[in-house]
């Protein structure tokens, strides 16, 4: 039997015999099934091609990616917490280094994730730490492709992690959220984004989107909601998804801007 992970979104299954016959997210419009067909690998076989990079993007903030890029590509943060460690976002490979080094700047309290394209192998991960729990909004549980009894699928508009709040968004899913932790950057705050918002290329904006690969916007209502959800916490950094995707210092008003220009952009 093998938890097969899906090699376009990164998704690890619940155990089986055979491959899936399809991947859920993937035939989703705002993932794609490539051109060559739905593929499949495990954990076993991918650790012997791939491993997990760190690196250290601010005092309490580092980021974990897999090295070469797999699946989507994005990148996971261990971000160091008063109250103890939180696991933002997942990837698909836990790698013995990785565990190893969780373990001694004293484990995880956490595992949040953002989104159903960002679950990969986060019950992989959580076993890796002693059984952490899994926080992901239940709006999106019905993306879930392996539970376990990890799995804390919370409901509401916000749940507090210790200092750290988690806040449903909605927009690229009805679930999707981000994490701020007010402690980091010298007690001016952070924020995680996942894919709720996109930091620009130009790294001066954030951008919003059903689905990015797709080209698919969310309308302006939706957008609204977003900035309304967030607006109430304050915070100096926004972390995106991908390597290098950050916006250093600013960001509450940035995402006040990016918000006027995109509605700006799609008027009439």
């Amino acid at each position: 039997m093998t938890c097969f992970l899906c090699t376009a979104c990164g998704a690890q299954f619940s155990e089986r015999s055979e491959p899936p016959p399809a991947c859920p997210i993937c035939e989703d419009d705002r993932q794609f099934v490539p051109q060559s067909g739905q593929r499949w690998t495990d954990m076993a076989t991918i650790s012997r091609t791939h491993s997990v990079i760190w690196n250290q993007e601010a005092q309490g903030v580092h980021s974990l990616q897999m090295s070469p890029a797999f699946a989507i590509g994005q990148r996971a943060f261990l971000i160091e917490g008063p109250h103890g460690n939180i696991l933002w976002d997942c990837l698909s490979l836990v790698d013995e280094a990785s565990a190893a080094r969780i373990g001694a700047m004293g484990g995880l309290t956490a595992i949040a994730i953002s989104h159903p394209h960002f679950y990969s192998s986060m019950v992989e991960w959580s076993t890796a730490c002693g059984g952490v729990p899994i926080y992901l909004h239940a709006d999106d549980g019905e993306w879930v492709q392996r539970p376990g009894p990890a799995l804390r699928l919370w409901k509401g508009e916000t749940l507090q992690l210790g200092p750290a709040t988690f806040i449903r968004c909605g927009g690229h899913f009805a679930g999707s959220s981000v994490l701020h932790c007010p402690w980091l950057e010298a007690g001016r705050g952070a924020l995680f984004v996942g894919d709720t918002m996109q930091v620009t290329l130009d790294r001066q904006f954030v951008s919003f989107m059903r689905s990015y690969p797709n080209l698919i916007p969310l309308n302006a209502r939706t957008v609204k909601g977003i900035s309304e959800a967030v607006r109430p916490y304050r915070f100096d950094s926004i972390y995106g998804a991908f390597a290098g995707r950050t916006i250093q210092t600013g960001g509450s008003p940035v995402l006040e801007r990016s918000v006027q220009r995109y509605l700006r952009a799609i008027e009439g």
